[in-house]
């Protein structure tokens, strides 16, 4: 009976600690009467201004607000505005893209040009980020003509289903999984888009059951709201779109940002506490030389990065390429006997690759299989194209087949690095010009050059003080 009544009290404490901590937290993210006002009537303006542009140019466009301001979602502090002008189906593409320009600089005079599918403008208008996106007003998402159109059926879905309560859920789940550093879809997080986190809160009715629910998920793991789902995906999560039976929402989240998730859900059941909605809690230090000697020496591995100028690409562009020559670079040095322990790839100013190795340097020569000898036509091609090699061991026999010892084409990995082999392996199309122009191969202490940018320091104490 006592174990019972202690195992009671410490699940008491962790609900009241819970409570306490997500009460202080809700203090802080949500918006308070006077920041909802004047996100209103910004909102407001900035809709007022996009519909008279939108008809002038075509009497049947209208405006909609879009996103977690539209759905009351947005933590406090947040200045984004997404403003979508919808046109008739029967507009040509090219000419929703000119008119969606238009209506965009003159809802936002100062504003810039942006490319995602096609173009759109962004700006700044009373001190918040601002976007202006034309789409088609299509009948349902599952007819769309760009990946845009189907936002709008996003917001409608969502409004529908989202009341002051799961909107305050929602909030507080955002919270965490900034604090934990997996909110975002964009490709160099590969998180939790917003539109995907209002859907788990709505799947299973709050903060709280999402954490129990997720500290338990066993990927693939697979939800459908509608039920409608016809499509097949090998992701970790699939949360099927209620608007889009074809697509899936988490597409884009990384295998790690669910592991990720999954730690961190059972670590705050455990212990909550507020510093796991702080991101800044996890900000460390740009790493000193020293540290980094002291890191060097301790691990006694060998760690190489190549150093160039980054390509000039919005991240949604040159992360993917960056991990492609990641992937590349580390498949090429493992192909040639340069064990890696751990890679990695970021950016500052330059762009780094870094790749950490428990063996950098090879014996002179490396042992190469032949065919088994009773596979004739085989084994005799490959007898004849050594056997008057002069600095070839063999051919010789082990077991049933053809062996021959022949010279390593590379000893170190540094001299692969250095060699045009490089360009061997599979990088990015631009990561592969950028390394064409010039490139810095840095090992060991020469990382020390990396310090100079403070960014790239905080990238490196990153890397040796990695968090879950």
């Amino acid at each position: 009976m006592a174990d019972e009544d202690a195992g009671g009290s410490e699940d008491a404490d962790r609900d009241e600690a819970f409570g306490r901590v997500v009460s202080r937290v809700r203090d802080r993210i949500d918006p308070d009467a006077e920041e909802r006002a004047t996100l209103e009537q910004v909102a407001a303006a900035l809709a007022n201004r996009a519909a008279d542009a939108a008809t002038d140019r075509c009497p049947d466009a209208d405006v909609l607000r879009v996103g977690s301001t539209a759905r009351d979602t947005w933590i406090s502090g947040d200045r984004d505005i997404d403003v979508f002008v919808r046109f008739p189906t029967d507009l040509d593409r090219e000419t929703l893209e000119e008119y969606g320009l238009e209506v965009g600089h003159a809802t936002l005079p100062e504003g810039h040009e942006e490319y995602a599918e096609h173009p759109y403008v962004k700006g700044e208008f009373d001190g918040f980020d601002v976007d202006v996106v034309p789409c088609f007003r299509v009948a349902d998402a599952t007819k769309i003509r760009s990946a845009v159109d189907r936002t709008p059926f996003h917001t409608q879905y969502l409004e529908a289903r989202l009341d002051d309560d799961l909107a305050s859920e929602v909030r507080l789940t955002k919270g965490f999984l900034k604090g934990i550093g997996v909110y975002g879809s964009n490709l160099r997080t590969r998180g939790f888009s917003g539109y995907l986190t209002e859907l788990l809160v709505c799947e299973y009715g709050g903060f709280r059951p999402f954490l129990e629910a997720a500290a338990d998920w066993q990927p693939p793991v697979r939800l459908d709201p509608e039920e409608h789902g016809r499509a097949t995906f090998d992701d970790p999560l699939v949360v099927i779109d209620p608007t889009d039976p074809e697509r899936n929402v988490a597409a884009v989240l990384s295998p790690d940002n669910v592991a990720r998730l999954q730690h961190y859900a059972r670590d705050f059941l455990a212990d909550p506490r507020r510093e796991l909605f702080d991101p800044d809690a996890w900000e460390p230090d740009p790493l000193s030389a020293a540290d980094l000697r002291d890191y060097l020496e301790r691990r006694e591995t060998t760690l190489v990065a190549l150093r160039f100028e980054a390509p000039d690409l919005v991240d949604d562009q040159l992360y993917p390429q960056l991990r492609k020559s990641l992937a590349g670079i580390t498949s090429g040095l493992e192909d040639r006997g340069f064990d890696v322990l751990r890679a990695a790839t970021f950016t500052a100013a330059d762009a780094v690759v870094l790749v950490e190795l428990a063996v950098a340097q090879r014996p002179a020569v490396e042992r190469h299989d032949g065919p088994p000898v009773h596979v004739r036509s085989h084994a005799e091609g490959f007898f004849e194209a050594y056997a008057d090699d002069p600095d070839a061991y063999g051919p010789f026999v082990d077991g049933d087949r053809y062996v021959v010892e022949r010279d390593r084409e590379f000893t170190t990995a540094r001299a692969f690095l250095e060699s045009d082999r490089l360009f061997d392996v599979g990088l990015g199309a631009h990561v592969e010009t950028a390394l064409e122009d010039d490139y810095d191969l840095l090992a060991s202490e020469e990382l020390t050059e990396l310090l100079a940018s403070e960014a790239l320091a905080v990238e490196l104490a990153r890397y040796f003080e990695p968090r879950p």
